[in-house]
């Protein structure tokens, strides 16, 4: 089963911020995590993670840096503020808030 795009695009940047506040990454890193974790669900590609990456170091929820990978490639890690991670604690504290509702007014169905 697919989930729908717009129930994923309403929980991006939670996802994005949960992910980071267990382990600074770079984005390609993070995007094959996140699609593996979702496990078919949905696919992410890089034109949907970039923009909420820089939208999120934009409001100071994620830090970025440079860094020397053991190739010698130079990435972009990203990792996760202490806004950030008041952010995603208000956030899914919201989600489970609103997954509850979800659950009580479907029971019966």
């Amino acid at each position: 089963m697919k989930i729908d795009k717009e129930l994923v695009g309403a929980s991006t940047a939670l996802l994005v911020l949960s992910s980071l506040s267990r382990e600074a990454t770079y984005g390609y890193r993070l995007l094959k995590k996140v699609n593996e974790e979702a496990t078919g669900l949905f696919t992410w590609q890089e034109g949907t993670l970039y923009p909420i990456l820089h939208k999120l170091e934009q409001e100071g929820l994620v830090e970025a840096e440079w860094r020397q990978a053991d190739t010698g490639r130079r990435r972009k890690y990203y990792h996760v503020t202490k806004k950030g991670r008041e952010t995603l604690s208000e956030g899914v504290s919201q989600w489970n808030q609103w997954h509850a509702m979800v659950l009580r007014s479907a029971e019966g169905c």
